[in-house]
């Protein structure tokens, strides 16, 4: 059976919703000096850096920046992050990853940073599949897609930006 992409997100698209999650990071911590903005490896991590640019634009919150890594297939135990915990202990910390789809990769994120004291703590995805394995839920979400298990969604991220359903 040949597999078809529909694209679900245009470059546009991405870039708008990335913006309003932005606004809503930034309304919700209103009040902070510092936000750390977490993003997991890779794809997680640019959306990251998107989110802190534009948050950057819009407040004087300074926006702290980190890296989670973490072997997806496998997460236990193999969770690190750029900064150490005493770089993000009692500051806001939004965890930041492309699509949420089994809630693995995000449920693992969050308890790594739950053995560390915070201010507020919030989740942010570009794609919130609504498959979840685990009891996690996104915060903030550019958009909630009903698919099903045998379909993929592709983000990439890149000079036209792009989210694909296959």
């Amino acid at each position: 059976m040949q597999t078809k992409d529909n694209i679900i997100l245009t470059h546009e698209q991405i870039q708008h919703k990335i913006k309003r999650i932005a606004y809503q990071i930034y309304e919700t911590n209103v009040g902070e000096k510092e936000i750390v903005i977490a993003g997991i490896a890779q794809n997680g991590y640019i959306f990251a850096q998107r989110l802190k640019t534009i948050l950057e634009e819009i407040s004087d919150i300074t926006i702290i920046l980190c890296e989670v890594t973490m072997d997806k297939t496998s997460p236990q135990n193999t969770v690190q992050t750029s900064l150490s915990s005493s770089e993000y202990e009692n500051k806001a910390l939004v965890l930041a990853d492309d699509v949420l789809n089994s809630g693995k990769a995000l449920v693992y994120g969050v308890k790594h940073f739950l053995d560390v004291p915070l201010t507020r703590f919030k989740t942010a995805v570009l794609v919130n599949r609504n498959h979840k394995k685990y009891p996690i839920k996104a915060d903030f979400k550019g958009i909630s897609l009903s698919t099903s298990l045998h379909e993929h969604v592709n983000v990439i991220f890149g000079e036209n930006d792009l989210a694909t359903l296959e």
